[in-house]
């Protein structure tokens, strides 16, 4: 199976756990005090959302989506919006990875292997834009 397939089906799964978006911000969030600032004034709520679409537009791309909204979500996140630092990225993967592994009973090693190359893809757009 390719890895955008595994990811694709790892994904559904995980947003079938009730919790696993405040599993996410709860590792996210206790990665750094950088990333805890950032989110200090945020609607988690409307947040997890937004999570929750840009994880399957990178999983979109991967699978041959034009990389537009990728490159929205860069513009967004760059230094003349959010700044976003690049280095946080690596914060953001770890904090999912551990997600999909407490909320996917079925992510296996290449299941988390195709995950990490998907993510790499995608941010790899986003940063293009920082």
């Amino acid at each position: 199976m390719k890895p955008a397939d595994l990811v694709m089906q790892s994904y559904g799964r995980c947003c079938h756990a009730e919790d696993f978006f405040d599993t996410f911000y709860r590792f996210f969030l206790a990665s750094s005090p950088d990333v805890r600032a950032k989110f200090a004034n945020t609607n988690m709520q409307a947040q997890q959302l937004l999570l929750r679409q840009g994880i399957m537009n990178i999983v979109l791309y991967a699978r041959g989506m034009p990389d537009t909204k990728l490159k929205a979500l860069g513009c967004s996140h760059s230094r003349k919006a959010m700044n976003i630092r690049p280095e946080l990225y690596a914060l953001w993967t770890d904090a999912l990875l551990k997600s999909i592994r407490e909320h996917d009973a079925e992510a296996d090693s290449a299941t988390l292997n195709a995950w990490t190359e998907i993510i790499n893809q995608g941010i790899a757009v986003i940063l293009k834009e920082y």
